[in-house]
Formats: structure tokens, sequence, C-alpha cells
């Protein structure tokens, strides 16, 4: 069987239950694809067994890059392409390139987190989205399972998993 094609959903109508239900599913030995939620859940990252995301450093990089060009380009602007004395001041016054140098850092960081986001969710502007269950987005909780990724187990056994953690539907879906 592909992976990626064929799944099992539980369908769940409380955040707490649906908690409960991805450590209960979990200590089963049963690989949880994803789980999709209307809002945000406070720790259903942790429970998932998720790591810290390195996008924090990333948007550090960027900034550090913005400063780095911003400064760069204003020092050789200034000194050398053209120089100009203004108010009596040095060339190279550092403290006027402050103003420039931060909306630069915030700038490219922006941007580069955009970027980077896109790339690392796989956010292409001509893929076709993956929608496993409708009411994801409105009022349910739905916790999906790779048939694949758990070969080891039969689709019964999950199934009976799924039921016995509180799931109050469960569905099957292929992408073909």
């Amino acid at each position: 069987m592909e992976r990626d094609t064929h799944f099992i959903l539980g369908v769940y109508d409380d955040e707490d239950v649906l908690l409960h239900a991805v450590e209960t599913v979990r200590n089963t030995g049963v690989k949880i694809h994803e789980v999709f939620t209307p809002y945000p859940i406070h720790g259903l990252d942790e429970v998932l067994g998720y790591k810290r995301s390195r996008l924090p450093i990333a948007a550090f990089l960027f900034g550090l890059l913005g400063t780095t060009l911003a400064m760069t380009m204003q020092f050789y602007m200034m000194r050398f392409d053209w120089p100009m004395i203004i108010g009596g001041k040095d060339y190279a016054a550092f403290p006027d390139f402050i103003p420039v140098g931060f909306e630069m850092t915030v700038l490219l960081a922006a941007f580069g987190m955009v970027g980077v986001f896109m790339i690392s969710s796989n956010l292409k502007p001509w893929a076709q989205p993956r929608i496993f269950d409708i009411r994801s987005t409105d009022d349910k909780h739905i916790m999906a399972i790779d048939i694949a990724n758990n070969s080891s187990m039969e689709v019964e056994k999950i199934t009976e998993i799924l039921a016995s953690s509180g799931a109050t539907e469960i569905n099957k879906k292929s992408f073909e």
C-alpha cells in the first residue's frame, strides 16, 4: 500500500478528549500522520512529539543579513560612491545609519520568514491542498493515521484504539 494515500480519520468533539486520545494512541504504538484542529490547542505539539521549531534561528539570520546589508550599503554610498557632508557630520556617521539599518533588518527578517515558512510547510502556489474532513475548519478535531505507515497493525485494531480513545466518528479517506 502506498504512503500518504489511505488514511483512517478519528473525529473528536472536544480538545481535552483529543489531547488524551493522542497520548493514548501514541502509547499503543500507532504512528499519527497529523492532527487537524479548527484553532490552536495548547500542548498539542508536545503531545505529538514535535521538536522545537528552528524558525527563530532563521529569523535571526535573516535579520542579521538585513543589518549587514543596510550598514554596508550606507557606508559604501556615503563614504565612496557619493560622499556628502550633511550638517557638518562625518561621511560615515554611524548614528544616522541606525533607522535605515533597523528598517532593513525588519524587512529582510519578515520576507525571509515568509519564504522559509512556505518552503518548510511545502506551501507551493500550485499545490492542491488535501482536505481530510471539511469540518476540521469548523468545530471538529481530526486525527489522521496513515494506514501504510502502520502496516504492522491491522486496520480493525487501529479503529478499535480510536473508538476506545473517545472518537465520535471513525472514517476512511483515500487520496488517489
